[in-house]
C-alpha cells in the first residue's frame, strides 16, 4: 500500500499544466511508469489523482457491484464521470483536462494534498476554506472515526 506524505503548493498555467513539487514527485517516482487516473472527488470540489495501482484496487471493488441494480449502475456512472488517464511528462508536469479543471474551479494557485494513497488537487482558496470549515468539529470527527480502534489489537 502507498502512503504519500505532505501538502504542497504549486501553480497551474493557462493550458492546465502543473509542475509536481519535487518532494511529491520523488514519492511518486516508482509509480510514474504505470501512470495515473484523475477524477472528480465524490465529496469535495477537488480532483483526486490515483496511482494506477491504487485505481486498479478500487476498480476491483467497484466491479463486484451487481449491475442489475439501478443504484449500482447510477453510482458507477457518476463515480467514473470525467475519469481520465494521466501521465507525467518528461518535465514532471501533469496536464489537467479542461472539464476537470472547471469542475474543481482551479485558479492559478493550487494545493496538492496527500490523502494516504492518493493526491487531492485543490484550488488554494477552496482548500483553505475546507480546512477552516473542518477545524471546528475535527476533534469530534477524530473521536468518532478513530476512537473505536483498539491499538493493542492492531499491534497483535
Amino acid at each position: 500500500m502507498i502512503n504519500l506524505i505532505g501538502t504542497y503548493e504549486c501553480k497551474i498555467d493557462a493550458k492546465g499544466r502543473l509542475l509536481l513539487p519535487s518532494a511529491l514527485k520523488k514519492q511518486l517516482l516508482p509509480m510514474l511508469e504505470k501512470g495515473f487516473v484523475l477524477k472528480r472527488s465524490v465529496f469535495q470540489e477537488c480532483l483526486e489523482l490515483y496511482p494506477m495501482s491504487e485505481w486498479e484496487v478500487l476498480m476491483k471493488r467497484v466491479n463486484k457491484l451487481n449491475r442489475f441494480k439501478k443504484k449500482n449502475n447510477d453510482f458507477i456512472r457518476r463515480f467514473t464521470a470525467g475519469v481520465k488517464m494521466i501521465e507525467v511528462d518528461g518535465n514532471g508536469r501533469l496536464l489537467v483536462p479542461k472539464d476537470l479543471y472547471a469542475f474543481a474551479g482551479l485558479q492559478k494557485e493550487l494545493v496538492l494534498s496527500s490523502a494516504i494513497n492518493i493526491v487531492e488537487i485543490w484550488d488554494k482558496s477552496k482548500y483553505e476554506s475546507a480546512i477552516e470549515d473542518a477545524t471546528d468539529d475535527f476533534a469530534e470527527l477524530a473521536e468518532e472515526v478513530m476512537g473505536d480502534l483498539d491499538e493493542q489489537s492492531e499491534l497483535s
